[in-house]
């Protein structure tokens, strides 16, 4: 009910905006106003507040409301590059976000196979990922899939509990004996193994497409692709 109401409460200052001319963008009780310079901005900022407060009976947020640059600033997930002509790009803080949802799945992977932690990981990737489509600066999915990777690496090396076990698994997976020997008894953590060489290839990303994880650059790809 919160968008409905809030579209109905604020249908007035839409059309307030519209008359004064700003180019503005608003979703539900999110909105931004665009003007040319910072003091514009903050007369913009005192009058609108003026009006919300005089005319609507509403009080803006001052810890979510502030006079910034576009790229400063996140509307409903994305931001803005600072180029000439900005590109939509998805904003820092949701990146943030979504690798705390996909830690709070990862934690707990050690106890369980590989398999159902990607399970349980792809309806997020593609839902996330689909959410995210009209983003045009694409090099953030790459991240995102090296990132889960890693840390996928990371659990089986935990779950690789012996040197013993971790030398016969990266046999298993085609290292030679003399470099699993020495990667399986060295004294770096699970992280710092998970990125290392004889881990990416012991499991490549071919390996991790056999279990059905599905990538945020594929999926990005497949979205936007002309029908």
């Amino acid at each position: 009910m919160s968008p409905l109401l809030s579209n109905i409460l604020l249908d007035d200052l839409d059309k307030e905006l519209e008359r004064r001319g700003h180019r503005f963008v608003r979703y539900a009780d999110d909105c931004n106003v665009y003007v040319k310079s910072k003091a514009a901005g903050e007369r913009v900022m005192a009058s609108l507040e003026r009006f919300l407060r005089d005319t609507l009976r509403l009080k803006v947020n001052p810890d979510k409301s502030a006079v910034a640059r576009p790229w400063e600033r996140k509307f409903l997930g994305y931001s803005v590059t600072v180029h000439r002509e900005p590109r939509l790009k998805v904003a820092p803080e949701s990146i943030r976000r979504l690798k705390t949802k996909l830690r709070a799945i990862l934690r707990p992977g050690r106890g369980r196979s590989l398999a159902t932690v990607v399970r349980q990981l792809t309806p997020m990737i593609r839902g996330w990922t689909a959410y995210f489509r009209l983003a045009m600066v694409k090099g953030i999915f790459e991240e995102l899939d090296q990132w889960l990777r890693h840390k996928l690496r990371s659990i089986l090396w935990r779950q690789w509990k012996r040197p013993r076990f971790r030398f016969r698994e990266l046999c298993r997976q085609g290292l030679d004996a003399v470099r699993a020997t020495a990667s399986a008894y060295n004294r770096h953590g699970p992280w710092r193994n998970a990125g290392a060489s004889h881990m990416n290839q012991a499991v490549p990303v071919a390996e991790f497409r056999k279990m059905g994880l599905a990538s945020f650059v594929q999926e990005h790809q497949r979205l936007v692709q002309p029908l």
